[in-house]
């Protein structure tokens, strides 16, 4: 058997195994998936059919690789980029806990292909999502066809997770300081990827106001 094989054998006891969401955000108000919620049931069925997942990261990129423990140690890798967390009244090592626990959790949803409620249609209003489609003015049909760019997957993949993640955060304070720990790369975006950039500025305006609404 193959570690592809292995692995989606993995994926379906996973699915029959009823997992249960522990992870509750009263902010966006859903449920979520937290480590604990898989990892113990991951372990067991990667134990009985012979494969092994480690976790490591590089300067921008983390990775999760799960190898073949029979036969010729075949590996898949998946990666995501690195989103710091960074919360304003913790300390630094508390930050660098925290963002090895999200991007852990991210890989192994990812891996795993477990499904969860999608953060950004749970934070959008659906009325006043509604009511903007509606504003929207009818785009005029061009005159001659764009040449579309495919994006960059790593990029997609980096303004999803810090969606995701912004998703989290409980005070607006927690969401500035998580644009700013991960300025560096959004500034990348800003100059060679706008689309994403825009994308992410104005997911993060919408939690913004959502918080604002809050507080009123």
């Amino acid at each position: 058997m193959t570690v592809f094989s292995k692995l989606q054998k993995a994926r379906l006891a996973l699915v029959n195994s009823n997992l249960k969401k522990s992870g509750k955000n009263a902010f966006a108000k859903y449920e979520y998936f937290e480590l604990g919620d898989f990892i113990p049931t991951i372990h067991k069925i990667f134990d009985d059919i012979g494969l092994c997942g480690v976790f490591t990261f590089g300067e921008t990129q983390a990775f999760l690789m799960i190898h073949d423990t029979e036969k010729d140690g075949a590996t898949i890798v998946f990666a995501t980029p690195l989103v710091m967390a960074n919360n304003p009244k913790g300390q630094a090592i508390q930050d660098l806990g925290s963002t090895h626990t999200y991007l852990r959790r991210y890989l192994w949803l990812m891996a795993m292909e477990i499904v969860e409620h999608d953060t950004v249609d749970a934070i959008t209003d659906p009325q006043e999502q509604a009511r903007l489609n509606a504003s929207k003015p009818k785009p005029e049909l061009p005159t001659e066809v764009p040449v579309v760019t495919e994006p960059d997957p790593s990029r997609v993949l980096f303004v999803d997770s810090l969606i995701e993640f912004g998703g989290t955060c409980t005070k607006l304070s927690e969401l500035t300081s998580l644009w700013k720990a991960n300025q560096g790369q959004i500034d990348d975006l800003k100059k060679n990827h706008k689309p994403e950039y825009n994308r992410l500025q104005t997911e993060f305006a919408k939690l913004k106001e959502n918080f604002k609404e809050e507080n009123a």
